[in-house]
């Protein structure tokens, strides 16, 4: 739909704060034929508009080989943006990753990971345990991972929190842009930025969930999104089927998921891509996508209004099933030394 012809969808995108985010992106489809490229906010980065997801690179259901050849597929394909985690299948993932990018590989790579330390301490030694599986020198994104807690914020941001590891390794060069991620509720994405914007930090992106299913309950795309744009963070959409789960609704299929997150103003949406099949799916939707009028979108979240109204299909933010850092605490670090001495003898 061409937003010039279309008075109505350019009032839309306008009222959203949309318009200048597209109008940004719009030379940067046609940058690579096999994948559509985005700018990451204001980083100046283009970036595949499709991210390959490290969770399910490294399950067991597959193995070393086969991991690598649909890494090195996707990166010679034009996706470039590769997610993973630290904590990720037992550190599986980045290990898989690193040996994909291999053989000159690394340079057709836009690499990110996540660290869940909320010490310098505990943060440092993740960082550092990462770039050795990753098998680089650098990495070109790194994001605090899984700030589901109103104290996670404040924690990391705190005197010896993990923020000072984080600005250490970027001076170090050991890293590149920083961002966060969450999938539990938007307001505590509000809080962390809100907290960063107190300490005088500049996030490069965060990462969220952003669905069919969101618009309708805890919607990151109602209340972190636009603070997202107005502040020209890059915005990292991620479940985008709900790792399944929203599939499950049988409401939308898996194209219609990942048409609906492309239509928002995402500078990537990641996914998880865990067969040669599935990696093909991804590019097809990246080459089938067309911006959605109006109608469009309202037909979709019309479709999903019932099933998304109480959140039972977006089990990230209405169960502890995804909530790997309040499985292992010890991830996170130990609380500092005033917390202790505060509570000693209670």
């Amino acid at each position: 739909m061409d937003e010039k012809r279309d008075p109505d969808r350019r009032e839309m995108l306008a009222e959203l704060g949309l318009g200048g985010f597209l109008a940004m992106q719009s030379g940067a489809a046609a940058a690579n034929d096999s994948m559509p490229r985005r700018k990451l906010g204001r980083t100046g980065e283009s970036v595949s508009m499709v991210g390959l997801g490290g969770a399910h690179i490294g399950k067991p259901k597959l193995n070393d080989s086969e991991a690598v050849r649909i890494i090195r597929t996707a990166l010679d394909r034009g996706l470039n943006f590769l997610d993973n985690s630290w904590d990720y299948n037992g550190g599986q993932s980045e290990i898989r990753m690193g040996k994909a990018l291999r053989d000159g590989y690394r340079s057709k790579a836009f690499v990110m990971t996540k660290v869940d330390g909320r010490t310098k301490a505990e943060a440092s030694r993740q960082i550092d345990e990462s770039l050795k599986r990753l098998q680089a020198d650098h990495l070109d994104l790194l994001q605090l991972h899984e700030i589901i807690r109103f104290e996670d914020p404040d924690r990391i941001f705190a005197p010896g929190g993990a923020m000072e590891a984080v600005l250490d390794a970027k001076k170090a060069g050991k890293l590149r842009y920083i961002g966060f991620t969450g999938h539990k509720d938007p307001h505590i994405h509000l809080y962390m930025l809100h907290v960063a914007s107190e300490h005088g930090f500049h996030f490069d992106t965060v990462q969220m969930p952003l669905n069919v299913m969101d618009a309708h309950f805890r919607s990151f795309q109602h209340l972190v999104v636009p603070v997202a744009l107005k502040e020209g963070i890059g915005i990292l959409g991620m479940k985008s089927m709900g790792s399944g789960v929203i599939l499950k609704s049988n409401t939308v299929n898996a194209i219609e998921c990942l048409h609906y997150a492309m239509n928002l103003p995402t500078s990537v949406v990641i996914t998880g891509i865990d067969s040669m099949q599935i990696l093909d799916q991804a590019f097809e939707a990246a080459r089938t996508f067309r911006r959605m009028s109006q109608e469009q979108v309202a037909s979709l979240l019309a479709k999903t209004a019932k099933a998304a109204a109480e959140g039972q299909y977006e089990l990230f933010k209405t169960t502890a099933h995804f909530d790997s850092t309040a499985k292992n605490p010890k991830w996170l670090g130990e609380e500092s030394d005033r917390t202790r001495e505060l509570t000693q003898g209670q």
